[in-house]
């Protein structure tokens, strides 16, 4: 929301469809993993160990795919 909530104010941020979209299924993939992680780890070490794993995995997709930290071919501009 605060994408759109920005594109009314400025032209600095143009995200189309497809960003939105991109960007809610990373979202939903992000919460289905922490919440099988959640359910299936019982050390509460090795749960918050493999959460920040993720989430460090979803941040750095993030970044790809904004700005291009690895430039790779998902890289954004």
């Amino acid at each position: 929301m605060i994408p759109a909530f920005a594109m009314l104010f400025t032209d600095e941020v143009r995200w189309s469809l497809f960003d939105f979209v991109i960007m809610g299924l990373m979202l939903v993939a992000l919460g289905v993993g922490v919440q099988l992680v959640a359910r299936r780890v019982q050390s509460s070490t090795r749960l918050f160990l493999i959460v920040a794993v993720i989430i460090l995995l979803f941040l750095l997709l993030w970044g790809e795919m904004a700005i291009g930290l690895f430039g790779s071919p998902i890289s954004g501009d």
